[in-house]
């Protein structure tokens, strides 16, 4: 039985306005971020959950609280955060998104590369797999994350992830689909 993922990214943040890239810097999200998971909670209209996974990031957790609060378990689970930039965490992001696709293998200095995020997120689709078999889950969370879902679920290389992803078109969406076998 296969199980239904549905990745939703967190809402824009204070460091997200200003340009920077967050990383495991724990930042609040500004007033747009909490307006946009107000928003999504229409946007997404009857769809249910089994369960709603989050970062253990306040951005995270407010935005997934904002918008599932009442209907569906939230649970927090640490292996969802974004990669540790390590040293370049809240750093400019014009700085740290050109260091992104070369930090596949290599971790960021004092931090962790896109192959230990998608560790991260293996281990929490065993989870998953075991515990929710037949069942519809929510993501909440970050960049990396979601970027791993596409190597481990849709086959994608890392740079076929980072070529295609949807920040580089600007064209956000109420959520992504995935099938976990």
């Amino acid at each position: 039985m296969t199980i239904k993922i549905v990745y939703f990214v967190h809402g824009t943040t204070t460091d997200n306005e200003q340009g920077i890239s967050s990383g495991w810097s724990d930042v609040e999200l500004s007033e747009k971020g909490v307006q946009q998971s107000i928003d999504l909670k229409d946007q997404i209209g009857g769809m249910k959950f089994d369960a709603v996974f989050c970062s253990d990031f306040r951005r995270a957790i407010v935005s997934a609280e904002l918008t599932f609060k009442g209907s569906a378990t939230i649970i927090v689970d640490p292996r969802l955060r974004e990669c540790n930039y390590g040293a370049y965490n809240a750093k400019p992001s014009a700085i740290v998104e050109p260091l992104q696709e070369e930090s596949i293998s290599t971790p960021f200095p004092d931090g962790e590369s896109y192959e230990d995020v998608k560790k991260r997120i293996a281990s929490f689709l065993d989870d998953v797999k075991r515990d929710y078999r037949g069942k519809t889950i929510a993501i909440v969370a970050h960049k990396a994350p979601q970027l791993a879902l596409d190597v481990l679920l849709n086959k994608k290389s890392w740079e076929q992830a980072f070529d295609e992803d949807w920040r580089k078109r600007h064209a956000w969406q109420p959520g992504w689909e995935y099938v976990l076998d």
